[in-house]
C-alpha cells in the first residue's frame, strides 16, 4: 500500500517569507514541498520559485522538493532543476509531442530525478498507459493548471480511480482545490499524495490541517479494495 504523502503548495506561501514558510509547514508534519513552474505560454500565470535557495534551507532528506513544471518545454529544464537539488520532476503530457514521453522520462531518470506524468482536466487517464510503468507518479489536475485558489473539480474522480486501480503500487497525486471539506473524496477514489495550498498555509492550525489531510488518506485505504 503506498503512503499517504502532503505536499504543501508553496504558491500559497507568503513568498517574502519562503524559508520561514517552508519550515513552518514541515514542523507542522508536511512530507513534500510542490512547487510550481509556470512559464506564461503553457499556462497564462508566471511563477518562479529558487529551488536552489530552498534546497539549501531544506537540505535533502528533509523534505522531497517536488517540481511541477507547467511549461511548454519541461525538457529543456530538467538540468537546471537536478542540479538546483530538486527530487522528482513533474513535466505534462500535454507539453510532450506524441511518442516522446518515454524519452522525457528517461532524460529525467538520467538527472538523478523521480520523475512524474502530469494530466490536465480534459486528458483522459489512459493516455499514460504507454509508459506508467516508468513513471514514479502521476498528477490528476483538480482545476484548470495555472492559478490556484479554483473549486475542486469533483468530476476528475473517476480518472483518480481509474489510475489507482491499474496501478495500485504507484504514487497518484492530486492538485488543485484540496481542503478538508474536499479530500475525502479524492483519498477515497485513490489519491494518496495530496496537494494543498491556502488549506494549509493559511489554516488557523497547520499541524492540524496537515493531519486532516493525512487521516483521510489513512481511512480511505483501510476500507478501499484497490
Amino acid at each position: 500500500m503506498v503512503e499517504a504523502i502532503i505536499a504543501p503548495s508553496l504558491l500559497a506561501a507568503d513568498a517574502g517569507n519562503l524559508r520561514c514558510e517552508c519550515g513552518r509547514v514541515l514542523d507542522a508534519g508536511a512530507d513534500w514541498l510542490h512547487i510550481d513552474i509556470m512559464d506564461g505560454h503553457f499556462v497564462p500565470n508566471l511563477s518562479f520559485f529558487d529551488v536552489a535557495n530552498i534546497r539549501h534551507a531544506i537540505p535533502k532528506g528533509k523534505a522531497v522538493l517536488d517540481i511541477h513544471m507547467m511549461v511548454s518545454d519541461p525538457a529543456k529544464w530538467i538540468d537546471l532543476m537536478a542540479k538546483n537539488g530538486a527530487d522528482s520532476y513533474t513535466f505534462h503530457y500535454e507539453a510532450i509531442p506524441e511518442g516522446q514521453h518515454a524519452k522525457i522520462i528517461k532524460q529525467v531518470k538520467d538527472a538523478g530525478m523521480n520523475v512524474a506524468c502530469a494530466l490536465k482536466p480534459d486528458t483522459p487517464a489512459e493516455v499514460v498507459d504507454a509508459f506508467a510503468e516508468d513513471l514514479d507518479m502521476i498528477l490528476v489536475m483538480t482545476v484548470e493548471p495555472g492559478f490556484g485558489g479554483q473549486k475542486f473539480m469533483r468530476d476528475m474522480m473517476p480518472k483518480v480511480n481509474a489510475l489507482r486501480r491499474k496501478y495500485p503500487g504507484k504514487h497518484i497525486q492530486v492538485d488543485g482545490g484540496l481542503s478538508a471539506s474536499t479530500i475525502g473524496e479524492a483519498a477515497e477514489a485513490g489519491a494518496n499524495v495530496i496537494v494543498a495550498g491556502t488549506g494549509i498555509f493559511k489554516a488557523d492550525d497547520a499541524s492540524e490541517a496537515v493531519k486532516t489531510l493525512r487521516d483521510a488518506v489513512e481511512h480511505a485505504q483501510t476500507k478501499s479494495k484497490f
